[in-house]
């Protein structure tokens, strides 16, 4: 059996992970794991002794989770372009940086905007209004941080050319205008930087990995989303009851 990668493309990091794999050539068997309905929470759907959770990349026997450790694993198998993670030990490092920031200030910030809008509503849950600004304002000062701090007069993040930081920021920021909040409006250096990452994966790849997040809000408001299994619901509520 060849490389598997399971995948639910409503999830931010199992886009920057597919995306990563089409775009590089990485032939890959898709084993998609439709949250919505429960699949990473039920037996069969997932590797076994994998966590409750996805992308999950399997290799023959060699199972592995965390969609950086993924990325990482495929650039250095498949020896994919040096500037998607150089062999430079500072550009590894500036790329180390800004995942370790992106873990504690955007991984767990813009994905909110899912569970307020569509996630907890599902279940029968409405997250209150004040945890909505707060959550908000969190982005805001992130976007901030990002540009500032990360972007600056660079091309792109971390130097001037694409890295795996690059991915993994637009998928996040791409969740939260696909929620109905253009983050990229009022902000020509993010919205620059946006078209020249866009550009270089391509447009073709780019809708075809973002179509299922952007019809997300169309298919909650036409009732077309699948009912989430009762199984599913003890661990979401535990979800959304950590939104700061």
């Amino acid at each position: 059996m060849g490389l598997e990668l399971y995948l639910d493309l409503l999830s931010q990091p199992c886009r920057a992970v597919y995306i990563f794999a089409k775009k590089n050539g990485i032939p890959f068997e898709l084993r998609t794991v439709e949250l919505l309905k429960g699949q990473h929470v039920s037996k069969g759907f997932l590797p076994a002794n994998s966590p409750q959770m996805v992308p999950v990349l399997k290799d023959g026997d060699f199972v592995l989770h965390q969609s950086v450790a993924i990325l990482i694993y495929l650039s250095s198998k498949y020896q994919t372009a040096d500037h998607w993670y150089p062999p430079d030990l500072q550009a590894r490092a500036r790329i180390h940086e800004y995942l370790g920031w992106h873990a504690d200030f955007i991984r767990g910030t813009f994905g909110v905007c899912l569970w307020t809008k569509v996630l907890a509503p599902l279940i029968g849950v409405q997250v209150p209004e004040e945890k909505v600004k707060r959550n908000r304002a969190a982005v805001d000062r992130a976007l901030q941080l990002l540009e500032d701090q990360f972007l600056g007069d660079k091309a792109f993040l971390t130097s001037q050319r694409v890295t795996l930081a690059d991915l993994m920021a637009l998928e996040e920021l791409m969740q939260v205008v696909a929620l109905g909040d253009d983050v990229f409006e009022g902000r020509p250096r993010l919205a620059a930087w946006r078209g020249r990452v866009e550009a270089v994966l391509g447009a073709d790849l780019c809708q075809e990995t973002h179509g299922p997040i952007l019809n997300i809000l169309e298919q909650a408001a036409n009732k077309q989303l699948p009912q989430i299994p009762p199984e599913a619901h003890p661990r979401m509520l535990l979800r959304i009851s950590r939104i700061p």
